[in-house]
């Protein structure tokens, strides 16, 4: 409220157009102050790829010392699912760096993982628990790898023309 609502002398006063639509996007940001949902959606995201990241290289190095026969194809993939995590890591970074959102610290208390935020001013903390974590983690990888099938589907192997495919015809 402004020490002019309820003041009888300024009822009569013309105001500007300007006026008013500065006055309402001073109000508007002073409620912008609160973290949205979709920020704790990314907030939560930018919490877990790291996680997803470090189990990705984990797999990848267990895959080049395997004595697996598909070990090439296997670690291409898994290298595409890493390079869509970083990408996902850095796009979520600058995005939050663009809204004034800084995460600081990590704290665990029983079976919770809580982190210290700051969101355009204010401290927020925001916790999960390891049960979620996994499970989101869990449907993330899915995700990946269900576009990394897609890919895949929209350019089948017998279809692709490589070094070593032949013409029809040829011997």
């Amino acid at each position: 409220m402004s020490k002019l609502d309820g003041n009888e002398r300024w009822k009569s006063k013309m105001l500007l157009t300007e006026h008013v639509e500065q006055y309402d996007q001073q109000h508007a940001t002073q409620g912008a102050k609160v973290t949205t949902a979709e920020e704790r959606v990314m907030i939560r995201d930018y919490l877990l790829l790291p996680h997803m990241e470090k189990m990705v290289e984990k797999s990848l190095s267990e895959l080049r010392n395997s004595g697996n026969v598909l070990r090439r194809i296997y670690l291409l993939a898994g290298q595409r699912v890493l390079d869509r995590i970083m990408s996902d890591q850095f796009d979520l970074r600058r995005e939050l760096k663009a809204r004034n959102i800084r995460i600081v610290a990590e704290e665990q208390s029983n079976a919770i993982v809580y982190h210290r935020y700051y969101c355009r001013g204010y401290e927020e903390h925001f916790g999960m628990t390891r049960e979620v974590m996994r499970s989101e983690i869990s449907w993330r990888l899915t995700h990946y790898m269900e576009e990394l099938g897609d890919l895949l589907k929209s350019n089948p192997l017998g279809k692709a023309k490589g070094k070593g495919e032949r013409k029809s015809g040829e011997r």
